[in-house]
């Protein structure tokens, strides 16, 4: 069961279509969907669990809390409204591209995709411009 949740002013317009494509991203990698919730908030929101929760003091676009029970995927995943924005200008993308990139960016976690090293990173890059193709692909 995926959930959209909302600690901010902003609300997904499409909540049917993106869930719809995080079941097809999940299926496609050979998991099963369990329960996913995404929290949608500011950039002082997610900052305040970065430094409670990772002992980071940084801003961050996306945080995932993985709660996976074998292939299973169950998680929280909470993204920054206003990071996303920022992030979107910055990498002169549209607003709604750059904000499934980070949807599913929290997905692949989940499905054992990393990005701390530069191999893991492009991987990472890679599976999502894969899976955001079947977003555009579906609709």
């Amino acid at each position: 069961m995926i959930d959209f949740n909302y600690e901010s002013d902003f609300v997904l317009e499409n909540e049917t279509a993106i869930a719809e494509w995080i079941s097809q991203v999940v299926v496609s990698e050979n998991k099963t969907e369990g329960d996913i919730n995404y929290i949608f908030c500011d950039d002082e929101y997610l900052h305040q669990i970065n430094v409670e929760y990772l002992d980071h003091d940084t801003l961050t676009d996306v945080i995932s809390f993985d709660y996976s029970l074998g292939n299973e995927i169950h998680g929280d995943i909470f993204i920054s409204v206003e990071r996303v924005q920022d992030n979107a200008v910055d990498y002169n993308v549209p607003f709604e591209d750059e904000l499934r990139r980070v949807i599913i960016h929290g997905i692949l976690h989940y499905c054992g995709y990393k990005d701390k090293s530069e191999a893991d990173e492009l991987l990472m890059r890679k599976k999502e411009d894969e899976k955001l193709a079947l977003f555009h692909v579906e609709q």
